[in-house]
């Protein structure tokens, strides 16, 4: 741990002036659970404003970026069906089918029959729509790298590991 990590850690933050006052006013309620997730939402808050600079910094908006990365994660040829991207995004079949029209209209998709089912349609990224999210991506793991600087990288692993414990 550096220095500074240390000598941060310490140093009372507005979380804890904000459970001071509730434990103040309130000594009957037990208020440590914000010790932990009023510093999550605020760490949320900055990664929400990091995630949507980071997008518009490449003309893309949030719900762009979370369809086209599914597909590109999705590995050569990236292509998914319009109900694995639905699950992919936790999004209904008539939000996706939308979101798939808007991004066909900019030219970061295509659809193309399904070679397994004849019924079935493929969504497939174009080469414009990997620049896009493959730019993007860049760009926003540069900006939570920053978010996290503050911590050594053990400390992000510590941090992380006991998030994964938290339910989604």
């Amino acid at each position: 741990m550096t220095s500074s990590a240390t000598n941060h850690a310490r140093v009372p933050d507005e979380v804890d002036k904000i459970t001071a006052a509730w434990q103040r006013e309130r000594p009957d309620v037990d208020v440590s659970p914000m010790q932990v997730l009023s510093r999550v939402l605020r760490v949320a808050r900055q990664l929400d404003r990091a995630r949507r600079e980071a997008f518009a910094a490449h003309e893309i908006d949030t719900w762009e970026f979370d369809v086209l990365s599914a597909l590109r994660r999705s590995g050569e040829p990236y292509s998914l069906s319009a109900g694995q991207l639905g699950t992919a995004t936790s999004v209904t079949s008539g939000t996706m089918t939308n979101r798939i029209d808007r991004l066909a209209e900019r030219g970061f998709v295509r659809r193309e029959p399904d070679p397994t089912d004849r019924r079935g349609v493929q969504v497939v990224l174009t080469d414009s729509g990997r620049a896009a999210v493959d730019g993007s991506l860049v760009d926003l793991m540069e900006r939570e790298r920053a978010l996290l600087d503050h911590l050594t990288r053990r400390e992000q692993q510590d941090l992380a590991n006991l998030l994964r414990r938290l339910p989604d």
